[in-house]
């Protein structure tokens, strides 16, 4: 077999395997970098060939307010990292996408230790330079190629062996089980959950200029509510993303059209914040961090998430970067809590802005944030994890969220 179908014949295990299954549009960002790197090793390539050549996007294509080909791009890195991690463990090539570029790298695997965290060991070395050097070792010793082809098949006998065993490995392996344990009152239920987004209530037009309905001054009759934010528009994408990979679906719906009737036999996931998402009032909400608008102090009427009970050495409420100022810092809340119907479940995904609610879904939709979450709350298993809140520090780099930590957790009673 040639050096190339080897490599195609490692993206196709790629996608096939548990952790890239059933998602398409990961799978053709894929092969299509793979084939880029094939055919000319070295190439740099653009967001813009991205969007418009494996996504159909238009050519007015603008990557600097669209930052659907970055989050493509960020999962993808994620489920390489999650693959090589379990399913991956062993095999003999290892794709990777690294940070900061849309280039895709083949690695030969020389040492046998696995991949952790998409981190690459340092003595895994390029497949061409191994290719050349392992061609210059059968001109120099002639003599061990029978020895050299009869370990190459007693390896792939066990590797193989070792791939099966990997793809038969049990769910209750941590690094697959992360997205099991914290989506599981998810995936209950008779119905699939509803996502509910936000959409402000506006009044005016966007030709004669909009803003925000103001009920002192505003009739009822006169509000728009079919603008929502970029934030929630990737953040709904993110999560059927990761519902299909959980071979689940999810329902969405505007808040502006949710009904209590919803709540009463469905679990519910809320994308945006009170503010906007107003039949969040109407519903069990959050006791510990809490949306506000500050009434006193330089921040004044800007929306803040108050900490109720601050523990030491933490503020008293969570605000974003000033209003007037380049936004590079905001604050979310993720929080899960019983719905109208204990039965069934409820959370709140939302920022203090639209990327701060981006940013709360990518939160709950990568592993390494979802374990050290996991990690805080002691669940392990799926069933274990109890009702919550924590706050999501965000860092944010031109309008895309490129940091998330854990500011604060609390357990509820």
């Amino acid at each position: 077999m040639s050096e190339r179908d080897h490599l195609l014949s490692q993206l196709d295990r790629l996608c096939a395997s548990e952790a890239l299954h059933g998602s398409d549009s990961l799978c053709r960002l894929l092969r299509y970098l793979a084939q880029k790197e094939i055919d000319n090793p070295g190439v740099h390539i653009k967001e813009y060939q991205i969007a418009t050549e494996v996504y159909g996007r238009p050519a007015d294509f603008d990557p600097q307010s669209d930052s659907a080909i970055r989050v493509q791009a960020a999962r993808l890195r994620a489920k390489l990292a999650d693959y090589y991690a379990l399913e991956g463990a062993n095999d003999p090539i290892i794709v990777e996408v690294p940070k900061g570029s849309y280039s895709l790298h083949f690695r030969y695997r020389t040492n046998g230790r696995p991949v952790r965290d998409g981190v690459i060991e340092p003595e895994e070395t390029d497949v061409r330079t191994q290719s050349s050097s392992r061609k210059w070792l059968a001109a120099v010793v002639l003599l061990s190629i029978l020895a050299a082809i009869s370990w190459i098949a007693t390896a792939e006998l066990l590797r193989g062996r070792r791939t099966v065993q990997a793809s038969l490995a049990p769910p209750s392996e941590p690094a697959a089980n992360a997205f099991r344990v914290f989506w599981y009152p998810f995936l209950q239920g008779p119905e699939a959950p509803w996502v509910i987004f936000s959409n402000g209530a506006f009044v005016g037009r966007p030709e004669t200029g909009m803003r925000y309905f103001d009920p002192r001054r505003d009739a009822k009759n006169q509000v728009w509510d079919h603008y929502t934010g970029v934030g929630e528009v990737l953040a709904i994408h993110e999560l059927d993303q990761v519902f299909n990979d959980l071979r689940q679906r999810i329902r969405v719906k505007r808040g502006s059209l949710f009904s209590l009737d919803d709540a009463n036999n469905n679990n519910l996931i809320f994308v945006g914040s009170p503010s906007e998402n107003l039949r969040l009032s109407d519903l069990p909400s959050t006791r510990e961090f809490v949306f506000q608008r500050l009434t006193e102090g330089a921040r004044k009427g800007d929306l803040a998430i108050v900490n109720v009970h601050p523990h030491p050495n933490e503020p008293k409420a969570f605000v974003a970067s000033p209003s007037g100022t380049p936004l590079v810092e905001d604050y979310a809340i993720v929080a899960l809590m019983p719905g109208l119907n204990p039965a069934r479940s409820l959370l709140v995904l939302a920022g203090t802005t639209t990327f701060g609610t981006q940013a709360a879904v990518e939160f709950v939709s990568r592993r390494s944030s979802l374990e050290a979450l996991l990690s805080q709350l002691s669940a392990s298993s799926p069933g274990d994890l109890k009702p919550f809140e924590a706050v999501v520090r965000i860092r944010i780099a031109q309008g895309v969220p490129v940091g998330l930590e854990l500011a604060a957790v609390r357990k509820r009673s």
